[in-house]
């Protein structure tokens, strides 16, 4: 994944614009340094799933023109142009298109791939293209909002009959259990119990009573330990219940509303005795090519909880305090929203609402609660 985005996209709710130099000193330039391009090209996962979209799809690839949206290293636009496509123009926001640019003539491409640097908002092609390539994916899929540039990129450039990769993707969530809820509940004690011992501190030695800041540093702490996602690799066996897709993006015909708030209900069953610590998010995305020209063998790359084949997205964690006790076939009812930071658009508002029926037919206290994904 590299960057693409110029970050005046409106968040959710918000007044429809981000200061660019603050957009890009927050998102960009994590993705202009090596070590962070070796992290995902060392992704196994990602990277099989990209290459063999390419290669067992090189009929989508040969003669034709090729648009790299957020090229990072370059690596899609070399594996473009090694299946036979005519032209790439492989566009990159930061100064990482100095070392595609180099990657791209060692690699005697240089005929072929065109290396830009800008924003993909801001560049000018001087054509359309048969196919847009992106790895675009953030955090549970839309954390970091690339894909914004990439329906621009869409909406300018691509020619009707055109292919998008991925062409769809979709977000999963299931019920969890979880040890780290009791690590994140003991967390936030003891960070209350230090603030505490502080304020006492303070007041006995330097005669300043801090108590009237107690509760917004309260606040503050139970958003960090109890309100916002954690990054984790689950293990299979977490998953305590159905998992369901809470939202498909066909990337051909996608708008930036569609992704910026959407809202889903859906049931899941309890399939063995647990303690229901919070719930579990991931993403998969496909390559099928479009129904007039689909791909000859469509390629899933997922990111589902899995014993050895993780990626670098991992999952998305959201806790529950307290956690409920749920027997094998209780039913949750739940909703789930998810919607853009007001104050940061790349950052994400989750929030859960569980109606929980025990397999004896009681029913338990409702859950609502919201989650940030930073």
């Amino acid at each position: 994944m590299g960057s693409s985005g110029n970050g005046v996209v409106g968040g959710g709710g918000g007044n429809g614009v981000v200061d660019k130099g603050v957009d890009f000193a927050q998102y960009f330039c994590t993705y202009a340094f090596l070590y962070h391009q070796k992290e995902m090209l060392c992704d196994r996962v990602r990277m099989d799933a990209y290459y063999n979209a390419i290669f067992k799809n090189k009929h989508h690839f040969q003669g034709k023109t090729v648009l790299d949206v957020g090229t990072g290293s370059g690596i899609l636009a070399i594996w473009s142009a090694q299946a036979g496509a005519r032209k790439v123009y492989a566009v990159e926001a930061t100064k990482m298109s100095e070392h595609a640019r180099t990657l791209v003539k060692a690699n005697n491409l240089q005929n072929v791939v065109e290396v830009i640097e800008g924003s993909m908002e801001e560049v000018v092609l001087p054509e359309k293209v048969d196919v847009i390539i992106s790895e675009w994916m953030g955090y549970f899929l839309l954390r970091e909002s690339m894909f914004d540039s990439v329906i621009c990129a869409r909406d300018r450039w691509l020619k009707p009959t055109g292919i998008m990769y991925p062409s769809h993707a979709r977000i999963w969530v299931a019920p969890i259990r979880s040890g780290l809820v009791d690590k994140k509940e003991n967390d936030y004690e003891e960070a209350m119990d230090d603030w505490r011992s502080f304020v006492n501190e303070t007041k006995n030695y330097y005669g300043v009573d801090m108590s009237v800041l107690t509760k917004p540093f309260e606040e503050e702490q139970n958003k960090y330990y109890l309100q916002t996602s954690i990054w984790n690799n689950l293990h299979p066996h977490q998953v305590i219940g159905t998992a369901a897709v809470v939202k498909e993006i066909d990337c051909l015909t996608a708008s930036v509303d569609d992704i910026r708030q959407f809202t889903s209900t859906f049931f899941s069953s309890v399939t063995f005795e647990s303690r229901l610590c919070g719930f579990g998010g991931w993403f998969d995305v496909h390559f099928r090519g479009r129904v007039e020209n689909p791909a000859q063998q469509e390629i899933e790359l997922t990111t589902a909880p899995s014993i050895d084949n993780g990626t670098h997205w991992g999952q998305q964690v959201f806790l529950l305090q307290p956690s409920v006790q749920v027997s094998e076939g209780t039913d949750l009812n739940i909703s789930f929203s998810m919607s853009r930071s007001k104050d940061y658009h790349r950052l994400m508002v989750v929030e859960f609402g569980c109606d929980i029926r025990h397999s004896s037919g009681t029913m338990l206290p409702p859950i609502k609660k919201s989650f940030y994904i930073e």
